[in-house]
C-alpha cells in the first residue's frame, strides 16, 4: 500500500511541527505528512526536564499546537512509525509498520535518541533518560518510591533534572566526567557559579566522576565508580547527548557523519530532501563557519522555516544568531551567541548579586553572552553579538552603562 505527500516531514519534534506551520504560512497549498515515532501530537520538549518533571505544567499545556490547528491546515499525522529506509531516486520511505509513502520534497527532522550508558548494567529498570512525554512520565511513575537519584552528566538536561529532584525532596548525586560542568557550551565562570548553586542547594555534584557500572538486579540499586565508591540509590537519569537519527540518510548516500551535512538552504546532498534542527550538521557563522550541530528550540524553528520556504518557492538562507535559555533554582540562564573559540571572557556584574553576564569576546569581537538573572543584558547583548562589536573590555564590564548605550 502507497500513500503520498507533496511534503513529508520525518519527525514530529520543534522542528518538524515548525516546517508544517511553515509551509502553510508560506501560502504552501500541497499536502504535507509528517512522521513520527512517537503516539502524541508534536510538544515542547524543553519543558520536559523542568516545568513537566515537576508537575508545574500539564502535557496539554506542553502541544505545540491543538489538534483541531492540524485538522484545519490539512497536516495528516502518520504516528507511531518510524521511517527506517529511504530510497532517494523513486522518492519513497518505508516505515517500520511496513507502509511505503512517497514524496516531492522530503523535509528530514528527527534529531535524535538519547545516548544511552554502555557500562554494565546500564539497561536495568530504574535506569532512565529524558527525552520525550513517556520517558518522563516513566520517572513520575517510579519517583514516590525512590529517596536517592543518581544523575549521570553535568549539562542543561541533567543540571535541570537535579534542580527539580532536590526541589522534590530527594537525595541527589550529580556526576559530571569532565572538570566542570557544561564545558562544551560556556566558560568557567558560569561552570563554577553554577557548580556552586547545586551544592548550596544540597546536590553531591561530583566532577572528573567516571562510572564503573550500574549494580542491581533487575533494578538499579546503586552507581560504582571506577573508584570503587558506590552511590546507593533507587533510580539514575542519564543525560550524556543524543545520537542523530540519521541512519537511513547516509545508507541511502547522504553527506555526513556526526548528523547530516546540510547547506545554508538546509539541503542535503540527496535531491529534494532537507534537513534540519537538532540532527542537521552546518556551517555555523556564529561559529566562524565551523561544521556544528545545534540542539535547540531556536535552530529548529530557525532552519524549519528556511526548508519550508524554499520549498514555496522563496528561497532564503539561514543565518539566524543561536540563543538558549536553561531555568535552575530561581536562576534563569539565557546565552546568545556561540562562545566557541572565545580568547576572552569578561565578568559583567557580581556573581554573589544573582544577576550578572560573562561576555566573550574573538579577536576583539563580541561572540557571546552567558546572563545569569539579566535579562536586559541578554536582549541588548543580541545586538552586540549580531554586530560584531568591538568594545573596550573595561566598557563592557561596567555595570553602570547599559549594553544598548555602550553600543550607541
Amino acid at each position: 500500500m502507497m500513500t503520498g505527500f507533496d511534503v513529508l516531514i520525518v519527525g514530529g519534534g520543534h522542528a518538524g511541527a515548525q516546517a508544517a506551520i511553515a509551509l502553510r504560512q508560506a501560502h504552501f497549498l500541497g499536502s504535507i505528512g509528517i512522521v513520527s515515532d512517537e503516539p502524541d501530537l508534536p510538544y515542547e520538549r524543553p519543558p520536559l526536564s523542568k516545568e513537566y518533571l515537576a508537575r508545574e505544567k500539564s502535557f496539554e499545556r506542553l502541544l505545540i499546537r491543538p489538534a483541531h490547528f492540524w485538522q484545519e491546515r490539512d497536516v495528516t499525522m502518520l504516528l507511531n512509525r518510524r521511517v527506517n529506509i529511504l530510497d532517494p531516486e523513486e522518492h519513497v520511505v518505508a516505515t517500520t509498520n511496513g507502509e511505503r509513502v512517497s514524496y516531492k520534497s522530503l523535509i528530514w527532522a528527527t534529531g535524535g535518541p538519547p545516548r544511552q550508558l554502555a557500562c554494565k548494567g546500564g539497561n536495568l529498570l530504574g535506569v532512565h533518560t529524558v527525552r520525550t512525554r513517556a520517558d518522563v512520565d516513566r520517572i513520575e511513575s517510579e519517583l514516590s518510591s525512590v529517596e536517592r537519584v543518581v544523575v549521570i552528566g553535568g549539562g542543561y538536561i541533567g543540571l535541570e533534572a537535579a534542580a527539580v529532584l532536590t526541589k522534590l525532596g530527594k537525595k541527589v548525586w550529580l556526576l559530571e566526567a569532565a572538570d566542570r560542568v557544561l564545558s562544551r557550551v560556556a566558560g568557567e565562570d558560569l561552570s563554577r557559579f553554577i557548580e556552586k548553586e547545586h551544592r548550596a542547594h544540597g546536590v553531591d555534584l561530583r566532577l572528573s566522576a567516571r562510572v564503573d557500572c550500574i549494580e542491581g538486579g533487575d533494578r538499579a540499586t546503586g552507581v560504582r565508580l571506577e573508584d570503587g565508591e558506590v552511590l546507593p540509590c533507587g533510580m539514575v537519569i542519564v543525560g550524556i547527548g543524543i545520537i542523530p537519527a540519521v541512519a537511513p540518510l547516509l545508507a541511502a548516500g547522504a553527506a555526513g557523519g556526526n548528523g547530516v551535512l546540510v547547506n545554508d538552504q538546509c539541503r542535503t546532498s540527496l535531491p529534494d530532501i532537507f534537513a534540519i534542527g537538532d540532527c542537521a550538521l552546518h556551517a555555523n557563522g556564529f561559529a566562524d563557519g565551523e561544521l556544528i550541530r545545534l540542539e535547540s528550540v531556536q535552530n529548529a524553528n530557525d532552519q524549519a522555516t528556511v526548508a519550508a520556504r524554499s520549498i514555496a518557492g522563496e528561497a532564503t538562507c539561514y543565518n539566524a544568531i543561536p540563543w538558549f535559555w536553561s531555568n535552575q533554582y530561581d536562576l534563569k540562564l539565557q546565552t546568545v551567541g556561540l562562545s566557541i573559540g572565545h580568547d576572552h571572557a569578561i565578568l559583567r556584574g557580581v556573581p554573589e548579586s544573582r544577576s550578572f553576564s560573562i561576555i566573550y569576546l574573538r579577536e576583539g569581537r563580541v561572540i557571546a553572552l552567558d546572563c545569569v538573572n539579566a535579562v536586559k543584558d541578554y536582549v541588548q547583548g543580541r545586538k552586540l553579538v549580531l554586530g560584531k562589536a568591538v568594545i573596550p573590555p573595561e566598557c563592557l564590564a561596567d555595570t553602570s552603562t547599559a549594553l544598548k548605550d555602550i553600543l550607541a
